[in-house]
């Protein structure tokens, strides 16, 4: 059996083939880079019609590849809390918001929950610009015309796809729209937002499985049989992906953006465990629910540091790191975007404190990413709390594992934590497809067959001082 899985990103989209474990198939991989649109108002945006040619066209590659030949399932991790309006012929009104976009507002004179500390326990969210519950009303405010309905670029892109496109409670969750525990629109949020049900996606139930569209099918004709699975979280995603499928092990991902999360098994209709009001939680699928925090830098501060500064690449950019003591009193905050929820800080909130005539643009760099580790460390802390336990970590994204400095720094703001990493660069595909395939519900299946490694070659940053904090 072979797995075709999207991993539809915020900087790519991709296509790939998994074998009947779930791991990538060497070679068979599509990726198309995407450009988001961002303006010093704090705009985000990205044009979902080049993303759906993004899309095909990894397809189109994969199937010109023969790679195509015996897939019977397709399944897809997303980006949560994108935002696209669309009129009644389902044609988009205006580019995607993504999750970095920070301009929506409360509007003038606007109440919010009645009962925030409740609401918070029943959504997982926040009213929070980067949620649906603040963001519709702040789009519909500024369009031109009538929304018909409001979806994430996920459903658009599987709607031109397949015959029916519901939402996953997955992707539903991540709007900020979702009750967690009755799986359905919650009121109160959906008047915070000014939707009405038909104005929203139908919410996909436990099993469903979709079709490609004939037009599709007679595109990849391989696919013509293949079922497709809802769209989960990336976020979820890159968790089960990362073997951290219970709360005794939590995922540290650093892609794009950076995120710390456990999931934990709490199916639909049972209570929720207490959730901190600093932690946001969303849904995997209709059986667990993944709980965290998240930080606007990641990837994207190191690509930013690395092309402003004029780094070096590869290897002489990692020995010239590690001659770097992180405590030599240079403090970044790396808040660069901005604040992820529940923060409010806007995009352009960065800073360094420290600076003299001998540091340097590596200093600088590093500082920034011990900075993205130290918030991450303070976020695991908060949800260690709930559990009442310390817990082992996996690291995992693209970003960790372009450096290794970056990964020993992350070992020394965790200690004493048992710290392990995973090399698979598809850690969001993989999941996706664990999922889908019901393996993390085998009492054969272990989390440990995913390929851990520990990533202790060099001693790198730990056991250093760490830097001073203003």
């Amino acid at each position: 059996m072979k797995i075709l899985a999207l991993d539809l990103g915020t900087s790519s989209a991709r296509a790939m083939v998994l074998d009947a474990a779930a791991q990538p198939l060497p070679g068979a991989l599509a990726r198309r880079p995407v450009v988001v649109t961002q303006g010093r108002d704090g705009a985000a945006t990205l044009n979902v019609e080049i993303y759906l040619a993004a899309v095909v066209d990894c397809l189109d590659e994969l199937a010109a590849g023969g790679w195509l030949d015996g897939v019977e399932l397709v399944v897809s991790a997303a980006q949560w809390h994108s935002l696209l309006p669309l009129d009644a012929a389902g044609a988009p009104l205006g580019p995607v918001m993504v999750w970095l976009d920070t301009r929506a507002e409360v509007p003038d004179g606007a109440v919010g929950p009645a009962d925030p500390d409740a609401f918070h326990q029943r959504t997982g969210t926040w009213w929070h610009r980067a949620y649906w519950t603040v963001r519709v009303p702040w789009l519909r405010a500024r369009l031109g015309t009538t929304p018909a309905r409001f979806v994430g670029i996920v459903e658009y892109v599987l709607s031109v796809l397949l015959t029916d496109a519901p939402m996953s409670v997955s992707q539903a969750s991540g709007t900020g729209l979702l009750d967690l525990t009755t799986l359905d629109w919650d009121g109160e949020a959906c008047d915070l937002a000014g939707v009405r049900p038909g104005e929203l996606p139908s919410l996909a139930p436990e099993g469903w499985r979709g079709r490609l569209r004939a037009e599709y099918a007679r595109r990849w004709p391989a696919l013509r049989e293949a079922w497709w699975a809802p769209a989960i979280g990336d976020g979820a995603a890159s968790n089960i992906g990362s073997g951290c499928v219970d709360e005794s092990r939590a995922a540290v991902t650093v892609g794009t953006s950076s995120a710390v999360r456990l999931v934990q098994a709490v199916p639909a209709g049972e209570p929720l465990p207490p959730l901190p009001d600093t932690l946001w939680r969303y849904r995997v699928d209709h059986r667990r629910v993944v709980t965290g925090s998240a930080v606007s830098s990641g990837g994207n501060l190191f690509a930013w540091a690395r092309r402003e500064l004029r780094l070096p690449d590869g290897p002489e950019l990692d020995a010239a790191l590690e001659r770097v003591q992180p405590g030599r009193g240079l403090w970044a905050d790396p808040r660069f975007g901005g604040d992820r929820p529940p923060g409010q800080a806007p995009a352009g909130s960065g800073q360094l404190v420290g600076l003299s005539f001998d540091t340097t643009a590596v200093d600088v760099l590093a500082a920034l990413m011990n900075g993205v580790c130290q918030q991450i460390c303070g976020a695991l802390s908060v949800i260690e709390s709930t559990v009442r336990r310390q817990v082992d970590v996996v690291l995992g994204g693209g970003a960790l594992a372009a450096s290794r400095w970056w990964r020993q720094a992350f070992q020394a703001a965790l200690a004493p934590r048992s710290v392990r990493r995973i090399a698979n660069p598809e850690i969001a595909a993989t999941g996706a497809g664990l999922l889908a395939l019901g393996l993390i519900d085998d009492p054969k299946w272990s989390a440990r067959a995913i390929g851990w490694m520990d990533d202790v070659d060099s001693p790198g940053p730990t056991g250093r001082d760490q830097p001073a904090t203003p």
